[in-house]
């Protein structure tokens, strides 16, 4: 094999050798078809009065997780603390579906601060319920897409609109967000690790009704 060929061969190696590996967040496959509430290795809230309507189900051949609030919130997270390295793996990519919107919601009001799909990812600050700082990936009712602002009811939330409206209402749809470049974005800093992220459905600001389905949650490289 002519060495040129040869050194070609050794950097493509060393190259994929050296590339991350997606991480995986959750896929759902271990759950049981039906079970309900908060799923195993996920933890509750510890605000207000979450109904958890939760429930594992099918999407062809793969489980997901299907959300449904009625006038309510509920949030479940589950710890990535050293799992994830936005620095090698800073794209966040989920699975996602929204069947029913809450009625004229807007994440950028206080009065209408509801969302049928949230996916948020979390680094904690001491204290931690005015420093951290937490970014949550929606599906909003009336926002436009691409829309980023901070949360009027929760000051420790900035929100990206990442999908909006009826347009896409009952498709399943694949999104990617390069969560190292929304953070420089959002705070003007380099980015670290996160420690958790959340899944949450809200529909308790506009009394009304949502419902979502949440399939693969991963991060992986560029």
């Amino acid at each position: 094999m002519p060495s040129r060929l040869i050194a070609v061969l050794s950097l493509f190696l060393a190259t994929a050798a050296g590339a991350a590996d997606p991480v995986l967040v959750e896929d759902w496959s271990t759950h049981a078809l039906g079970a309900k509430a908060v799923p195993a290795g996920w933890k509750a809230q510890n605000w207000g009065s979450p109904k958890y309507d939760f429930t594992i189900v099918a999407n062809d051949s793969h489980k997901v997780l299907q959300l449904r609030s009625d006038n309510e919130g509920s949030t479940i997270s589950k710890e990535i603390k050293g799992k994830v390295n936005l620095k090698e793996t800073p794209i966040l990519e989920w699975t996602w579906k929204t069947s029913v919107l809450p009625k004229g919601a807007d994440s950028c009001k206080k009065a209408t601060d509801d969302q049928a799909a949230q996916l948020y990812v979390v680094w904690p600050r001491f204290p931690e319920a005015v420093r951290s700082r937490i970014i949550g990936y929606v599906w909003d009712t009336t926002a436009p897409v691409g829309t980023i602002c901070k949360s009027e009811k929760t000051g420790t939330v900035t929100y990206v609109v990442v999908r909006s409206g009826t347009e896409d209402l009952g498709k399943w749809l694949t999104e990617r967000r390069n969560v190292a470049e929304d953070f420089k974005k959002i705070y003007n800093e380099d980015v670290e690790s996160p420690t958790a992220l959340s899944v949450a459905i809200d529909s308790n600001d506009t009394s009304s009704t949502a419902e979502s389905f949440m399939g693969t949650i991963l991060f992986r490289r560029p």
